[in-house]
């Protein structure tokens, strides 16, 4: 991949972290929690998403290259909550370096294992806001809360095809702060 197509990609990723660090939230907004955040380390909720998410690229099929982010612990919640020692983890990601074929297969597979693997589908359809209408997949996986969000980009803004994943946790209270 030349310089710009990598630099395209970074920046993706880039905003697609700077989102979720807004408080971006298909689910629920922050400020309308529904749940108690529990007690964890966050290496342990690092482990979790980073499990989750590279479960997710197996789902695509795709065999791409990969954007190499890891999994990040964040502040979480008010101001408040966030001196209470409140965070989430994300996983902001992508795959590329593919046609558009397999992308396009690569998200179908994702939409229909998702379900097969412990997940809610809670969205799968075309992005109404962009020109392309490229299929988008929101999820949440049924026993950890985690979300997903599934987002087929391509290659229109000059950048390159790919999709871009953002993994991320539910708050909780972090009990190794370190």
């Amino acid at each position: 991949m030349d310089r710009g197509n990598r630099r395209n990609v970074t920046v993706l990723a880039l905003l697609g972290a700077l989102a979720l660090t807004t408080g971006c939230s298909f689910v629920n907004n922050e400020s309308e929690r529904s749940y108690t955040p529990q007690p964890r380390t966050h290496q342990e909720v690092e482990e979790e998403v980073g499990d989750l998410s590279s479960r997710a690229l197996d789902m695509t099929q795709v065999k791409g290259k990969v954007t190499d982010v890891g999994p990040a612990t964040y502040p979480c919640g008010t101001s408040e909550e966030k001196k209470q020692g409140l965070r989430n983890v994300r996983h902001v990601w992508s795959v590329y370096g593919v046609d558009h074929d397999t992308l396009d297969k690569g998200m179908k597979n994702l939409a229909a294992q998702l379900p097969q693997n412990g997940w809610q589908v809670v969205r799968n359809g075309p992005n109404a806001k962009t020109e392309s209408k490229r299929i988008e997949v929101f999820a949440v996986h049924e026993q950890t809360r985690t979300q997903l969000e599934a987002r087929w980009m391509d290659s229109s803004d000059g950048g390159e095809d790919l999709i871009h994943f953002a993994v991320y946790s539910r708050c909780f209270k972090d009990t190794d702060p370190e």
